[in-house]
């Protein structure tokens, strides 16, 4: 069975989807009245993109004279604008913050302008020293190149050395899912801290981007190569059973209404023992603000049947195709993408700060490894070595993907068992009742791919 052909009405089913959400009108626009600017950039409100947007107008605008008006929102948000805009071909904005998800669908649907030739004539961008795997996630079927990433991340498990050491507690260098659950339960309560805090709130981005890992290491997977759901397997079963109970046995209290950064807040806090999530936030865990700076360990994400477990992520900047200025387009994202960036943010703001996980370069630099000392160098392993996102799992399947399935109704489906799950995490179902929820979804939602 071949991998599906992403149909121009299969995204136009999601994106409509979306726009039922975003409720978002003219008012909108960029601009707000004032002179136009030379570029308009639709983006996730991130620490990463904030500290950009801060730096432009000093150092990008002095040095090329294009100004930037820039529209950052919180993520569900963006996401769901972007894929009107995308999906309309607007042209209200020439660059968007695209994610390794979006990439190929809007590609393969010809929104997005092609990069190969920009990143042939720029010889000092240097795509060599991007890291091949977010390079490759940013890849059309057709082999042409259409984002750049601006910073990249995997996944990796992070834990209190000191609660460790008080409890008499060794944490493995590449743990199983079963020895985290066995020291979660032995660390639980340890200082008032909960055994480990993980992703419950709904949203394919958030509570199901860490379930699909454990998924997958568990030999469970959506679909079979006849797009025959498979939620109710006993190994999908088996591993969102086990992410339920843990979360609610040893995880943190009213885990259903926490996404990343509300877990992120609880663990620089002190109140998390353990907690597996994104690479990224081992900046913030290591700020000067955290309680906890000093005193995390990180090891790769825990694995079960597979070697591999962590995903592979990465928000980049692509070029809509209507965009009237392409070509002031890439000087932007040759410079926010840049080494000379990554430099500018570790002098001007700290090299804590700089975007990472998306150039080799970054982890041989002399300043970035002494600001990052504690967690550098299993970032870079889960940058360069997380699963295969066409193969993240035990079997073969008709989608690519590892925290996430790369087909456009994955945006909905994804939100809605998503959300049967988050219902079990608080108690108000069980987990079969949830699955054999999300079976039907599931099933529906990959009908026109069965037989085609």
């Amino acid at each position: 069975m071949k991998r599906s052909r992403l149909t121009r009405a299969a995204v136009a089913l999601a994106v409509a989807a979306g726009l039922a959400l975003a409720g978002c009108g003219d008012a909108d626009l960029p601009g707000g009245g004032e002179e136009q600017a030379d570029l308009r950039v639709l983006a996730t409100d991130v620490p990463q993109i904030q500290t950009l947007k801060k730096l432009t107008k000093k150092h990008f605008t002095a040095e090329t004279g294009i100004t930037v008006d820039y529209t950052l929102l919180p993520e569900n948000e963006a996401r769901e604008k972007m894929n009107r805009e995308f999906a309309t071909q607007a042209g209200t904005y020439d660059v968007a913050s695209v994610s390794a998800y979006e990439v190929p669908i809007y590609a393969d649907n010809g929104w997005l302008a092609p990069l190969d030739s920009y990143v042939k004539a720029d010889a000092d961008f240097d795509q060599d020293d991007v890291f091949p795997n977010l390079a490759s996630s940013l890849t059309g079927e057709d082999g042409k190149l259409y984002a750049e990433p601006f910073y990249g991340e995997g996944s990796f498990l992070m834990y209190r050395k000191d609660l460790f050491r008080k409890d008499g507690l060794t944490m493995p260098p590449n743990p199983t899912w079963e020895q985290v659950a066995e020291l979660a339960a032995r660390v639980d309560g340890s200082e008032g801290a909960s055994g480990i805090c993980l992703r419950g709130l709904p949203g394919w981005g958030q509570n199901l981007a860490p379930i699909n890992t454990v998924v997958n290491t568990f030999g469970g997977a959506w679909y079979d190569m006849d797009w025959n759901a498979r939620l109710t397997s006993p190994e999908f079963k088996k591993a969102v059973g086990f992410y339920v109970d843990l979360l609610r046995t040893h995880g943190q209290p009213g885990a259903e209404r926490m996404g990343v950064l509300e877990i992120l807040d609880r663990f620089v806090e002190g109140k998390c023992a353990m907690m597996y999530d994104a690479t990224s936030l081992a900046s913030s865990i290591e700020a000067d603000s955290s309680s906890v700076k000093g005193k995390v360990g990180y090891v790769p994400a825990p694995h079960d049947r597979t070697d591999k477990a962590g995903w592979l992520w990465t928000w980049a900047w692509g070029i809509q195709q209507a965009s009237e200025n392409k070509d002031a387009a890439w000087e932007f994202i040759s410079w926010a993408s840049s080494k000379k960036f990554q430099e500018l943010v570790g002098q001007e703001v700290g090299w804590t700060s700089a975007p990472a996980g998306n150039r080799m370069s970054l982890y041989e630099k002399p300043e970035y490894q002494q600001a990052a000392g504690a967690w550098y160098r299993q970032e870079f392993t889960a940058a360069t070595d997380s699963a295969d996102p066409k193969n993240p799992g035990v079997g073969p399947r008709p989608y690519d993907g590892i925290g996430f399935l790369g087909i456009p109704e994955f945006a909905v489906l994804g939100t809605a068992v998503s959300e049967q799950i988050a219902a079990a995490i608080a108690g108000q179902q069980s987990v079969d009742a949830a699955l054999d929820k999300s079976q039907d979804l599931a099933q529906a939602a990959a009908a026109k791919y069965r037989g085609g």
